[in-house]
Order: structure tokens, then sequence, then C-alpha cells
């Protein structure tokens, strides 16, 4: 992970050393995931996340975007539909933190400078690192951890912001991370208990995902932008 936010902070030294318009500020909400334990909701925020994102407004359009988010995730069979999973009784938790960098495109032109009001939805990708505990089913099946392990995501973000004044920026979005990874709930260990075939349960064949749905905001600084030039 440290190489990965090395890389996040020259690009936004690079951004701040050449760029004219930035939004910095903060992000609030709730994450849940969807896997092999608990509920299989697409949106069912039931643990905290908080986080600061940067931003490069380099049109009208879109920006590149860099954010830091701080989540925790749960699970339990006990909350499902599933009467399978239900019998079953099992339950996890496990903390993540990423780091994202992406573009941001706006449905239309979000001009802060325009004297009026302005809102639109956006779409937002790119690419996420993340750290989580890596876990396992101990043989009384509670599941626990044993590591820390970091794999990549694909971030995909709907989202709707509007200006607050002259200097603040307030949205609202509904982000899904696609990982990489089938341990987020102990369900196919990693590291030295990969190839441990009694531990793993569930679907082998299919990766965690986890979802954000919070708020954010910004606040700008800068010269007025210029996009003549782009």
């Amino acid at each position: 992970m440290r190489y990965f936010a090395t890389v996040l902070f020259f690009i936004t030294v690079t951004f701040i050393g050449h760029s004219q318009t930035y939004e910095i500020g903060g992000i609030l909400g709730g994450t849940n995931y969807i896997g092999d334990v608990g509920k299989t909701n697409y949106i069912s925020p039931n643990s905290l996340a908080f986080g600061g994102i940067f931003k490069w407004n380099r049109s009208e359009r879109h920006s590149f975007r860099g954010s830091v988010l701080i989540a925790n995730i749960k699970g339990d069979d006990n909350d499902s539909n599933e009467s399978r999973r239900q019998q079953r009784g099992y339950s996890f938790e496990n903390t993540i933190t990423e780091l994202s960098i992406g573009i941001e495109y706006t449905f239309w032109e979000f001009n802060m400078y325009s004297g009026q009001p302005v809102s639109t939805p956006y779409l937002y990708t790119g690419l996420t690192y993340f750290g989580y505990n890596a876990l396992y089913k101990r043989p009384d099946n509670v599941i626990v951890d044993y590591d820390r392990d970091g794999a990549v995501a694909i971030p995909m973000v709907v989202g709707f912001k509007t200006t607050v004044g002259t200097k603040m920026v307030l949205g609202f979005e509904i982000g899904a991370r696609y990982t990489f990874t089938d341990d987020l709930d102990g369900s196919n260990p990693v590291n030295e208990l990969a190839n441990e075939e009694s531990l793993k349960f569930g679907n082998l064949n299919s990766d965690d995902w986890y979802v954000f749905t919070g708020i954010t905001l910004t606040f700008t600084f800068g010269r007025r932008p210029c996009y003549c030039n782009f």
C-alpha cells in the first residue's frame, strides 16, 4: 500500500504545481459488503466509513480525483433472507483502508464561477487499492483474522453534487467496489492458508464486493480556471 500512496502523493503534487482550481474535503457515510456471509442486498449500509477527497477540476465536465477511505464491513447470516445461511449462522467483521485515483465525469457542465447555483449528476471510476484483515473460519465456525493483506478493486460510482455558496460543493454518491479477492468474509483464505481446502466455503468463483453510500463536502481553492487550452 505504501507504493500506491507514494504514487498518489506525487500525482497530487503535480496537480498542485500545474493546475488552477481544486477541491479538498471529507467523506462520510456507510458501507455494506456483498459476498458469502450475511445479506445479499446491493445497497444496505450497516457500518461507518469516513475519509478525505481531493479533486483537480480540469474542465467543466471532468475532474481528476484522489481519495482515502477507512471503512468497516460486516456480515451476519442471521440477517439473511436465505434459510440456508440462517441455519449456518456465520458472521464476521473487517476493516478496509482504501486509496483511490481516477476520473469524475459530470452529465452537465459544472461551472462554479457562473454566479448561479449549479448541480449535476456524475460518474466516477478509476483504480482502487485497499488493505484488509485476512480472515479464516476456525473449526468452531468462528471467523477470525490471522494476517493483513491487500488487493485491487474497480470503483463504480454514481452521484449528484451541487454548489453551496461560492466555495463549497456538496455531493451524495453510491459507489460499488468490485474487488479482486474473495477473502473479505473469510470464505477463501489467502497467504499461508491459501491451499487449505477444508477452510473454504461459499461460491469460490465469485469475488467479494463492498459498497459505500454517503456524502462528500469539499471546499474550492486556487485561481479561477481557464479551460480553453484543454
